[in-house]
């Protein structure tokens, strides 16, 4: 057990606030290390991994000036990382600044002009980036704190490429106490992130030791009531039912209702393989398999959490059932006898889940026998949070602690109320903290003398964060309640050997730190480098998750329907005049307009699209500006003619099937705003992943071509449509020397442009026409006022649009 420094030596360095960071060798050993070089930095929970972080900055900046970036994954950790920055660096307070979806995006935009320090959830800066709003160019310090989220889509690996790319002095750090599973996963995120050095601190190492306590690990079992096991054996009499199902199908050879996750994915994925070869069975049985992950999450819940738990996912699922749209897998399971009876028996269930007794227990030893004062109890189910609250209030002084959204139906906490708690419970004002997994990571949470995991959680990295809630200042305790016979038991030891595996994987990697550079050097910063001229059409340190390289390369796919408009079609004619710039002020309706030709070529993406991969792809192009916008029509808009409408296969197939009738609407507004909509049709499998007749599909095809005038065009996947869509940039900005406008805004436009678009509305009057049209009669009133033959001398005016002007303007209104 560590003593208590009589005399405790601080830090004095630049920038660092005189007398508030404790002079700790293993911290500044670690900052020293991450000054250097792109470092991972590994510390155990409660140890000050912030405080390295913020060592590093102080060194960057008072070397180099600049920006630095931190970024966290949540809310109330950016602020509680902004927070400790303003007292530990000389730094005005208005220097330091946090960027969180709460901050208009213009604001962020000038308020990032004049920080010295940004605080910032990845998701937003993610979003400016693409938008074009922020630059990384004079970021000298950029830190990912919880860094062992950088896999597959997530922020993170995006914001660390453009990074690599655009800052002229980068340094990046990454920071976790539970980088990863095993050696894979952490070389991972390293390459991910373009980190070349792995630095680790662990509870054994003789500085680290001597601030920290002994935390005692207790496992408590308990027995379901013979009630509880009733409602469980008779959904998994259901399962097995289903899973029957799916064996005669092929496509398993087990009914066992605890089989894993992971054997239940490779059941979908030969679900899949039979839809694909056009085998009608396919579908059933993914029906059937849906069936199948309701009835296992309510099985975990009537194990793991509560019964009143599962009454409440019954309730959403009864809701979900009536509503309109509801899938057939959503209707049976609700109507299923055995279901029904297994919502019999909850509804008539009066006792207690067995750990809701055991918690109280084990609260009231902590606080009475062993003299402690405050407790968190961590649980997987917001529901169960509620409902234990309100029973350990009975006993104790108790509040809840959960995140801003709503999945599992419950009310959730704005970041006020999460602060207000979080500072509650800090000053002592209540004893039980009960929270779901926004409190696992990072957040300054005091340390306790009981942490109690509801539940056993299946991944090492979560349960070591949960861990390191307690025994940062004096002894603490762990209790981790399984319920016996139950996936409990399963998780248990899934978390158990990962956290070996990881402890043994950092252990190895601490001592192999040269072997380390050599590998990440190459395999993760080298990633990050450009190659001249072929960044156009490939994704630099695309993960396996997203590009692969065949795809990257591959040729665009115009689709294979006759009479389908490909993309010579868009070779119009030149326009010699320059239209006047709008300024983009006050919100993202404000009308998008290419500037200079320095600027290179503009696509302008709507906010929505953002779910999608295309706009952060589009954004790492060479010659390619992305800008984000609310666009009132379209998804994409490539020139002041062509707006891009993009349909996935499935949304495409809804649209026939009834359940989504937005399309046609949707094409229909390109067309009255633009003189050449397209419509991108995305994935695989047009003809065959639905149960929808072909000729229907063609129909449907046939009409955004004749009937709206659009032309449609086919992707395999998103890297295809990016693709698409920077070529017919590049060939009406570049080749047609167009510009790109946003039309069919509803305000905020020029007067230029609001005369364009009143023009442009007319009969089969497009942009391009509308602006001719102005040029030669030089007012919207003259262009109204014109006969017909004065409008077929303007170049690109026939004589049926010059017949239906004047029938639209000189007809009289028949109301």
């Amino acid at each position: 057990m560590a003593a208590a420094d009589a005399d405790v030596e601080y830090l004095d360095r630049p920038l660092v606030s005189e007398g508030f960071l404790e002079d700790r060798a293993y911290q500044t050993q670690l900052a020293d290390a991450a000054s250097k070089t792109h470092t991972l930095v590994c510390l155990p929970t409660g140890l000050g991994k912030t405080t390295v972080s913020c060592l590093v900055t102080a060194h960057r900046l008072a070397e180099y000036g600049g920006t630095s970036l931190m970024l966290a994954p949540t809310k109330p950790l950016v602020q509680q990382h902004a927070d400790f920055y303003r007292e530990a660096l000389e730094v005005a307070d208005d220097d330091i600044v946090v960027f969180t979806g709460d901050v208009r995006p213009d604001d962020r935009a000038e308020l990032w002009e004049s920080a010295r320090i940004v605080m910032a959830t990845p998701q937003v800066v993610e979003n400016d980036l693409v938008g074009n709003r922020i630059s990384l160019a004079d970021v000298t310090h950029i830190t990912f704190d919880e860094c062992h989220r950088a896999t597959g889509d997530y922020a993170y690996n995006y914001i660390a490429e453009r990074y690599h790319a655009d800052a002229e002095e980068p340094l990046v750090t990454g920071m976790s106490a539970s980088p990863g599973g095993d050696e894979e996963e952490i070389l991972t995120v390293c390459e991910n992130l373009g980190l070349v050095e792995v630095e680790v601190m662990t509870d054994a190492d003789a500085d680290v030791e001597k601030h920290t306590y002994r935390t005692e690990v207790d496992w408590q079992h308990v027995d379901l009531p013979d009630d509880v096991l009733a409602i469980r054996d008779a959904l998994n009499e259901v399962i097995r039912e289903r899973l029957a199902k799916l064996k005669e199908l092929g496509v398993t050879n087990s009914t066992d209702p605890n089989m894993s996750q992971r054997d239940l994915n490779k059941v979908r994925a030969q679900l899949q393989r039979l839809i694909n070869n056009d085998d009608s069975s396919g579908y059933k049985g993914m029906s059937a398999h849906a069936e199948v992950m309701k009835l296992r999450r309510a099985t975990e819940l009537v194990e793991t959490q509560s019964v009143e738990s599962l009454r409440r996912y019954f309730e959403r699922q009864r809701e979900q059932a009536r509503s309109s749209g509801a899938s057939k897998a959503s209707q049976r399971f609700v109507s299923e006898p055995k279901v029904k009876e297994a919502m019999r028996l909850a509804e008539e269930f009066d006792g207690l889940h067995p750990k809701f007794r055991k918690t109280r227990i084990l609260l009231a030893e902590t606080f009475g026998l062993e003299g402690g004062s405050r407790a968190i109890v961590f649980t997987e189910s917001r529901d169960t949070a509620e409902t234990l609250t309100e029973f350990l209030n009975e006993s104790f002084d108790a509040r809840r602690f959960v995140g801003q959204g709503d999945k599992e139906g419950s009310d959730g906490m704005t970041q006020t109320e999460q602060k207000e708690t979080l500072d509650a419970f800090r000053a002592g004002e209540f004893e039980v903290l009960v929270s779901t997994s926004v409190a696992e990571e990072g957040l300054d949470v005091p340390d306790v003398d009981l942490v109690l995991f509801y539940e056993p959680v299946p991944k090492g990295v979560r349960s070591i964060q949960r861990k390191g809630r307690t025994g940062r200042a004096s002894e603490g305790k762990v209790v981790v309640l399984i319920a016996n016979d139950t996936r409990d038991e399963a998780f248990f030891w899934m978390a158990q050997n990962e956290e070996k595996q990881m402890e043994e994987e950092l252990r190895s990697l601490k001592g192999m730190t040269s072997e380390l550079e050599s590998e990440l050097s190459q395999e993760s910063l080298g990633s990050f480098e450009e190659s001249d001229g072929d960044s156009a059409t490939t994704a630099k340190g695309a993960t396996d998750d997203s590009d692969d390289d065949e795809g990257a390369d591959a040729p665009v796919d115009d689709g294979e329907g006759d009479g389908q408009a490909g993309l010579d079609s868009f070779a119009g004619e030149r326009e010699e005049s320059e239209a006047s710039a709008a300024e983009d002020e006050e919100n993202d309706g404000v009308a998008a307009v290419a500037g200079t030709d320095e600027s290179g070529v503009e696509i302008v993406a709507d906010q929505r699209e953002l779910d999608s991969t295309i706009a952060r792809d589009l954004s790492k192009r060479d010659g390619i500006e992305t800008r984000l916008e609310t666009l009132a029509v379209g998804d994409y808009v490539l020139s002041d003619r062509v707006v891009v409408e993009r349909k996935s296969v499935d949304d495409f197939l809804d649209t026939l099937l009834g359940e989504d009738r937005s399309m046609f609407e949707q094409v229909g507004d390109a067309v009255r705003n633009y003189a050449r909509p397209v419509v991108i049709v995305e994935g695989e499998n047009l003809y065959g992943k639905r149960n929808v007749h072909p000729n229907a599909i063609r129909g449907a095809l046939a009409s955004l071509a004749v009937d709206f005038g659009a032309s449609v065009l086919f992707t395999e996947d998103e890297q295809g449509t990016a693709n698409l869509l920077d070529v017919i940039a590049r060939r009406e900005q570049e080749e047609s020397d167009r510009e790109v406008r946003v039309h069919g805004e509803k305000s905020n436009k020029t007067l230029d442009e609001q005369q364009e678009y009143v023009v442009s509305s007319v009969a089969e009057v497009g942009p391009v026409t509308a602006r001719a049209l102005l040029e030669s009669f030089g007012s919207v009133e003259a262009v109204m006022t014109a006969g017909e033959q004065e409008l077929q001398e303007v170049e690109g005016v026939g004589p049926v649009t010059a017949q239906r002007v004047r029938e639209v303007v000189g007809s009289e209104y028949a109301g």
